[in-house]
């Protein structure tokens, strides 16, 4: 214990260290005159601002520049740290009325880059940087046009020494997402600039590497994150239509890769038109991004059962969600939640039966509940998750031991569906492997379950509750038997029954609007084991 404690000193004593001496490194004037050595080349390549808009939301109310206090835009020590990076990544600018004064336009650029001029930890964040650099450039037409030489040379100038300290950072970014920003921003400026000091080859060289090293054999993202996923697809589809649009040949890599990212989304997504609320998902409305895939003519297509970890089988309205996946390596586990086999009903355009969703925010307590197997419509051992998490830093909640599935198969008939699947998450602490088995007969729109708790040794009396969530708006009745709970999903009606055990409504939170949460329901059916296999079956049919 003694020498864990002296090691662990010495490591952060090291990183304040490293810290504090980087950090007098990126300030000083060797850092500056560094990433300041560039050559003029003329700005060729001007990008559409339209190709972001899956990135961006083009539908809110526009902003005159005309109607700001430019004067006082950059003086302002009052500021968010939230306002503070919307502010200086200029992102704002898609938003602006083409019919803004360019002048002051430019104006609100030259000020800035007087003040910030050299690099500072705030306005030079990472993800700010590479939002700047991308939103500057696809707004040419406010940003560059019908400006002076003066203007134009500062302007150039400092693109490209933004663009110096990325290719100097990237390496060292811990978040993934930002480094694929950081790509996209260094590409974007080698084909705006004639690949101006080989920043082209240079994005294109570190993308590979994400790829090889982020995404499985599949094209998945390695987290097994959703929302991670359709965010890197949209990323490598704008990657593209800037090479498609400078008229440079396409990358091989980027067309792959686009490929795989098409089917895990065709397959999470536009096969279901749900959210499946899983391993940092919440509810997104990809609907604008569909019409932007049609628009830009990209067609994925899907027909797989299984993909990613996740079982989707689909019927003509009713669709069975389940995790059935592994849970991810330590490093890719920052969103992940251990819901491993748990699911999701939709009926008829409804989700029946949901998970809690993910709390991504600042609250380090909701974000920690989040996580937890208690968020999602699986079983739960004595309080406890099917997989560790351990506070790390500022990267959050890794996994310190995960699961994994040791036998998975799934039938999909027209009048029968089974999925069958079991876990270790248990084994470890409880010598206890979860099994589950759900089956639904669409004929008569009824789900039969069966939970299975499997002791390796003589472990009796463990305490479980089995737990199904209900979006919101679901509402939910107990019948005088203590044995059925009638459901209410706007003009359908459900009933959940247990013969074998007691079965009660609770409450709970629901995560599923990004960054925000509010008061939900839940069945669950509790008890003690006292036998080495442990049946809890259930059923959930259409009234």
């Amino acid at each position: 214990m003694i020498l864990r404690n002296l090691l662990n000193f010495l490591y952060q004593f090291y990183k304040t260290f490293y810290s504090k001496f980087r950090n007098i490194y990126l300030n000083s004037n060797y850092y500056d005159k560094k990433i300041s050595n560039i050559r003029f080349n003329e700005l060729i390549y001007k990008p559409s601002p339209h190709l972001l808009s899956s990135l961006i939301n083009y539908q809110t109310k526009k902003i005159n520049i005309n109607d700001i206090s430019i004067e006082n835009l950059w003086t302002n020590k009052n500021i968010n740290s939230r306002d503070f990076k919307k502010l200086n990544n200029f992102y704002w600018f898609f938003k602006l009325d083409l019919k803004s004064s360019k002048k002051n336009i430019h104006k609100i650029i030259s000020d800035w880059i007087d003040k910030n001029f050299k690099y500072n930890s705030k306005s030079w964040e990472f993800d700010i940087t590479s939002k700047r650099i991308i939103a500057w450039l696809s707004n040419y037409n406010l940003t560059f046009d019908e400006s002076d030489e003066s203007y134009q040379k500062k302007y150039n100038l400092m693109i490209q020494k933004q663009t110096n300290h990325l290719v100097n950072e990237i390496n060292k970014s811990k978040d993934l997402d930002d480094k694929i920003i950081g790509c996209a921003a260094i590409i974007l400026v080698g084909l705006c600039y004639k690949d101006q000091k080989n920043y082209l080859e240079y994005g294109l060289s570190l993308l590979k590497k994400i790829i090889k090293s982020s995404f499985d054999n599949y094209g998945f993202p390695k987290s097994r994150n959703i929302k991670q996923l359709i965010f890197y697809l949209k990323y490598f589809i704008l990657i593209r239509e800037w090479f498609k649009e400078s008229q440079i040949e396409i990358p091989d890599e980027i067309n792959e890769t686009i490929y795989y990212l098409g089917q895990g989304y065709a397959f999470v997504w536009q096969n279901t038109q749900f959210d499946i609320l899983m391993n940092g998902n919440n509810i997104s409305n990809n609907h604008d991004f569909d019409n932007y895939l049609k628009r830009f003519d990209y067609k994925f297509k899907n027909e797989e059962k299984e993909f990613g970890g996740y079982i989707i089988l689909n019927g003509k309205k009713i669709s069975l969600v389940m995790d059935a996946g592994p849970s991810p390596l330590s490093r890719f586990s920052k969103d992940y939640q251990a819901g491993a086999l748990s699911f999701e009903i939709n009926s008829d355009g409804k989700k029946l039966i949901s998970n809690c969703g993910y709390f991504g925010y600042k609250n380090v307590d909701l974000k920690k509940l989040s996580k937890s197997t208690a968020t999602h419509s699986v079983l739960i051992i004595d309080d406890n998750s099917s997989c560790r998490f351990e506070k790390r830093n500022n990267k959050g909640f890794l996994i310190n031991g995960g699961i994994k599935i040791l036998k998975k198969n799934l039938i999909f008939e027209k009048n029968y569906w089974k999925i069958n699947a079991s876990h270790d998450g248990y084994l470890r602490r409880y010598n206890t492997i979860y099994e589950r088995q759900i089956e639904f007969f669409p004929k008569k729109y009824k789900f039969v379950g069966n939970d299975k708790i499997l002791n390796r040794k003589n472990n009796l009396n463990i305490k479980f509750e089995l737990r199904f969530h209900l979006e919101p708006n679901v509402k939910l009745m107990k019948t005088q038997d203590n044995k059925t709970i009638l459901i209410e999903l706007d003009d359908q009606g459900w009933k959940f029954s247990c013969e074998k055990f007691e079965i009660n409504i609770d409450k709970g939170l629901y995560f599923g609007k990004k960054n925000s949460y509010t008061q939900n329901q839940n069945i669950f059916i509790s008890g003690i084991t006292n036998t080495t296999e442990e049946s809890i079956s259930w059923e959930l049919s259409k009234i």
